[in-house]
């Protein structure tokens, strides 16, 4: 991933306009988030922490800890979320994870700034940390396979997605079960399941 920061002031307003679908995307992770009641959760890309605020309010016992590369980015999520309820730490994806286990990892818009190999190795890390029956949530831009269904400017340099087929075959190969939860043109929402 580049140095690029995410402004949190203009965040939403950026998201609005370059992902129409944004709303639904959160609405949709949340969702996908909040079933099974899973109660220590890890959000990974974290950003403002809306989409984390949506989810815990579904899950009044759940605590979270979100990680995030931008500073700004976790300024605005301690500003938005319950500090009895979530940690926030500094980090990257690429970089070793929190020790588990969670019954959640979740992941909103930030797995697409990695390349093929890095969402390959995240989602075996991510594996590794779940606990038996745990989850991960996937929401992000997908390749898709008609390119009419392209919505979302991409930069290819910054923004990498890889397809939804090949995102589902590296869940599958680190060890998780998966099944689309929701897809519309450019985005997706995957739930992946550790037997």
């Amino acid at each position: 991933m580049s140095d690029f920061e995410w402004d949190p002031e203009t965040y939403l307003a950026l998201m609005a306009e370059e992902i129409p679908d944004y709303p639904r995307l959160q609405t949709e992770v949340a969702a996908a988030a909040a079933t099974g009641a899973p109660a220590s959760i890890l959000d990974l890309g974290i950003g403002s922490g809306l989409t984390a605020q949506r989810v815990l309010e579904a899950l009044p016992e759940a605590h979270l800890l979100g990680v995030d590369a931008s500073s700004e980015m976790l300024a605005a999520a301690e500003a938005t979320l319950n500090p009895e309820r979530t940690e926030l730490r500094m980090g990257r994806l690429e970089e070793p994870l929190p020790d588990g286990p969670f019954d959640l990892v979740m992941s909103t818009l930030a797995v697409h700034h990695l390349s093929g190999s890095g969402k390959a190795d995240l989602f075996v890390r991510i594996a590794a940390v779940l606990e038996p029956g745990g989850r991960f949530v996937l929401g992000d831009l997908v390749v898709p396979a008609d390119p009419a269904d392209v919505v979302t400017p991409i930069d290819w340099i910054d923004d990498t997605p890889s397809s939804l087929d090949e995102q589902l075959t590296w869940l599958a190969e680190a060890g998780l079960s998966t099944h689309v939860h929701w897809q519309h043109r450019d985005l997706a929402v995957v739930v992946a399941q550790k037997d």
